[in-house]
């Protein structure tokens, strides 16, 4: 079985103060906090499927489109991270960018767009690019078909901003 047969390993989930680290930008989000980390990570609201609670996640920003204000986002704990099933769940949620929120719908993007994204993330952003492939398990050369194999494994999801409701709180004529 090659690696392109290979389905990635799931990354161990971060216990102790590993955890803590990666919960501190939720921390700094609700503090209003959000422009430290500029357009490159957001605040995701999702809905526990079982518990029916509301829960936070910061997600990096793998690409943004200004125009139709839509945000693509990667699952670097794969298709069973719980953020990801809770949107598959309830795909209608809210985002906050810097301290502005939208309301916006997940959509779920098939591997040969997700491959498009990672070839183009890798060009950007090489050092992360190639640690995200690490992190999950996922062989990479540096060169852009690895890459984008590797994309075709990620889970990437679009959150498209609500018709007319880009922006919560502000009208748009």
């Amino acid at each position: 079985m090659t690696h392109r047969d290979s389905p990635p390993r799931r990354p161990q989930l971060p216990t102790g103060w590993r955890r803590l680290a990666m919960r501190l930008p939720i921390l700094l989000f609700r503090a209003g906090l959000g422009p430290l980390f500029g357009k490159r990570l957001l605040l995701l609201h999702h809905t526990g499927r079982v518990s029916g609670l509301d829960r936070r996640v910061v997600l990096e920003v793998v690409s943004h489109d200004p125009v139709g204000t839509s945000w693509t986002v990667a699952s670097g704990f794969g298709q069973r991270a719980d953020w990801y099933q809770n949107l598959r769940e309830q795909p209608k949620t809210l985002i906050q960018v810097k301290n502005r929120p939208f309301a916006v719908t997940a959509r779920f993007l098939p591997p040969d767009e997700g491959a498009d994204i990672m070839a183009g993330y890798a060009q950007r952003r090489p050092r992360t690019a190639r640690r995200l492939c690490a992190f999950m398990g996922l062989p990479v050369d540096g060169g852009e078909v690895s890459y984008r194999e590797a994309g075709r494994a990620i889970p990437f999801v679009r959150l498209d901003a609500a018709v007319g409701h880009r922006q919560l709180g502000r009208s748009h004529a």
